[in-house]
Formats: C-alpha cells, sequence, structure tokens
C-alpha cells in the first residue's frame, strides 16, 4: 500500500498547526526528515554490503559476461522477431584495480549506490511529508499515490537501463577498435561508473512525467507549452541522453523512442493538472 495514502481530513488539521510553525521549526523539521533519509540511505547500504557474493558478482558485474540475463533477453527478441542472431551478444570484459584500496571503495560505493535505490520510496515519501501540508485539500486527493509513481517510474527507468541499454552500450565499447595497437585496459572505477550513468541516468529521465506533473501544479508548464515547444524538448532530452549512452545507432533509438513516448505522456499529464486546476481553492 502506497505510503502516502493517509487520511486527508487530518491533513487539513495538520496543515493549519503547520503555517503556524515558525522559520526554526520548519528548519528543525527539515533537518530531521534529513536525518530519517540518511538513516534509511544507511541501513540499506549495510544490507546490500553484507551480500557481497550475490551483489558483486551477479549484479555489478553481470553485464561484463556473456551469461548476463540482458543479453539474453535481447538475443531471444532477435531469434524470434527479427529471425537472426544479430543482436546476440557474447561479451566478456576485463578489468584491472590499480589501487590498493580500489575494490574496497567498489564495494562501498556500489553498495550505497544501490542503498539510495532501495531507501528511494521512503526519502521521497520524507520529502512528500514535508511539503504537504502547505497544500491544499484538493491538490492532496490529486496527488494521492504521488510515492508510489515516483517509484515505480524511478525503477521502470533503472531496469530499462540495466537490462536493455547497458547491453547495447556494452557491445558497442567492447567492439569499437581505434588501432589494433591499442589495447583495452578498463578499470574497475570506469567500468562501475558507468553501469551506474547509464542506469541511474535511464531511472532519473524516466521521472520527467513526475517533474512535469509538480511543475504543472505549480503553474510553470502547461499542456499548450508543452506541445509548442515538443521538438526542441525532445532534441535537448535526446542531447542528455546520449550523454549517458555511446553514439551507435540501436542505443540512439532505444533510448530516443522511450524519451518521446515520456514526454507525451508529460503532456497528457499537464493536461490532467490543467483540467483538475480550477477546482483549485
Amino acid at each position: 500500500m502506497p505510503l502516502d495514502q493517509v487520511d486527508i481530513d487530518e491533513l487539513d488539521m495538520g496543515q493549519s498547526k503547520k503555517k503556524e510553525m515558525s522559520f526554526i521549526d520548519h528548519l528543525e523539521e527539515l533537518r530531521w526528515m534529513i536525518l530519517r533519509s540518511l538513516l534509511a540511505i544507511v541501513l540499506c547500504t549495510i544490507a546490500v554490503f553484507a551480500f557481497k557474493g550475490f551483489f558483486i558478482e551477479t549484479v555489478i558485474f553481470g553485464p561484463s559476461t556473456p551469461e548476463f540475463v540482458g543479453y539474453e533477453i535481447i538475443c531471444n527478441f532477435s531469434q524470434k522477431v527479427l529471425k537472426g542472431d544479430k543482436l546476440c551478444f557474447s561479451n566478456t570484459i576485463s578489468m584491472q584495480n590499480p589501487k590498493m584500496v580500489g575494490q574496497f571503495l567498489t564495494h562501498f560505493k556500489m553498495s550505497f549506490v544501490m542503498g539510495f535505490v532501495l531507501a528511494f520510496p521512503f526519502v521521497f515519501w520524507q520529502v512528500w511529508k514535508f511539503i504537504r501540508p502547505a497544500l491544499y485539500k484538493n491538490e492532496l486527493t490529486a496527488m494521492r499515490g504521488i510515492v508510489f509513481f515516483a517509484w515505480f517510474f524511478f525503477i521502470i527507468g533503472i531496469m530499462f537501463g540495466y537490462f536493455l541499454i547497458l547491453p547495447f552500450s556494452m557491445n558497442f565499447l567492447a567492439n569499437y577498435i581505434l588501432s589494433d595497437n591499442i589495447q583495452n585496459l578498463n578499470t574497475i572505477g570506469d567500468y562501475t561508473g558507468f553501469i551506474t550513468m547509464v542506469s541511474l541516468g535511464a531511472g532519473l529521465m524516466f521521472e520527467l512525467p513526475m517533474v512535469i506533473y509538480m511543475l504543472a501544479k505549480i503553474g510553470l508548464v502547461t499542456p499548450k507549452f508543452l506541445r509548442k515547444y515538443r521538438k526542441h524538448a525532445v532534441v535537448i532530452l535526446l542531447f542528455v541522453a546520449a550523454m549517458i549512452t555511446p553514439p551507435d545507432v540501436i542505443t540512439q533509438i532505444l533510448i530516443g523512442l522511450p524519451v518521446y513516448l515520456l514526454y507525451e505522456l508529460s503532456i497528457f499529464v499537464a493536461a490532467w493538472v490543467q483540467k483538475k486546476q480550477p477546482s483549485n481553492g
């Protein structure tokens, strides 16, 4: 059950109390919100850190082996839909550790990243609790389920980046040869940094409908504005997407199509918000 499914009347009572709070009280509440969020991230990080074998070998280094489930998904699609093996990859990426503390820091860093992903619903709920009392009753009703949908789009984006974008990116980069005289020496930091950038980058991009929803609620964007500057926005979004993916055609299509669909969904969301807006008290 979504964390923000609470009684609206109770929130209205808290709303008047919130408005009477002093600036210092707001800062104190903000401080506790940050501390609770950090504690959740730390606890999730410790939990992930403890499962070193599965997390490191299967999740982190999985894309560096031919047995990666993402490669299998794409290969099955290629064989059944495209009737060929053109998209069947079998990459083996070896890595080096140039620093004494490199492996430990990598373990900690990636555990922290996964800890943040796992704690994201709670962290977002804490932020939502902080800003919720300032909203009107009809706004609270309209924004029910926001924590769930923010988490949903974030996780779907991460899975899309990890299981689909990452295999194509790995295949392109692993087989890109500038010269036969150059040998690739991949460091563990480069590898983990790349998969983090692709996966989290996709997760954040999938938050676009939620961002538009928030901006539409406060009147900064309208569906008319989004339609007018559709081409400009899509170009900018594709440029941002290109920053987290290699410049091969298939990968760009894979990231470009969802970005466009997300933008169209955002226009629909903004139109829905505008339709509800006149009832704002």
